[in-house]
């Protein structure tokens, strides 16, 4: 099959975080707002073309405080990041449906390599539209201290209020580009 292009459906999309909260809980979140340019048959991404933008502003933990805190200085620096980018450099088919997807993740002015664990969910027919739908989910861990988020504060029982680990989540839905 060929390349094809394709869409974000942003009503059918999640990417999320989760870290280690008060060294006993998870603290959970979102962006709002992210898009991405997908050249890929679906069914092998190994030649895919790649890139993901998510807006640092749009991050939403369901907490106005501590959302504003993570787009200050101490962590996103929105103002002056604006935007978190990943551009996919390397994809291995590890399974029939799942792959390993390397690239450079660049996060408050700071550009690693990471690897996403991404499965391919499959593909079907919009009833409403009749586009052709695609589904993917993946994850991966990153430590937000090689990335520049390195605010903290000492819990008083012992440790620290974030963990360094953050595990980022996303459930995509992509339509076929006509």
């Amino acid at each position: 099959m060929a390349k094809t292009s394709w869409n974000v459906d942003q009503a059918h999309s999640e990417v999320g975080f989760s870290v280690k909260h008060m060294m006993i809980s998870k603290a959970k979140g979102t962006f709002d707002q992210f898009e991405a340019t997908i050249e890929a048959d679906v069914e092998d991404l190994t030649d895919a073309k790649i890139e993901f933008v998510i807006d640092t502003t749009s991050v939403n933990t369901r907490n106005k405080d501590r959302d504003d805190h993570l787009r200050s200085a101490d962590f996103f620096d929105a103002e002056t990041y604006p935007k978190i980018t990943f551009v996919a450099t390397d994809i291995k088919k590890t399974s029939d449906s799942n792959y390993d997807v390397t690239g450079d993740l660049t996060l408050k002015g700071n550009t690693k390599p990471v690897t996403l664990a991404v499965s391919f969910e499959g593909q079907s027919k919009d009833p409403m539209s009749g586009s052709t739908v695609a589904g993917f989910s993946g994850s991966t861990k990153i430590n937000r201290k090689e990335f520049g988020l390195t605010w903290n504060a000492a819990v008083e029982t012992g440790g620290v209020l974030v963990g360094e680990d953050v595990t980022i989540n996303f459930e995509l839905e992509l339509h076929k580009a006509e």
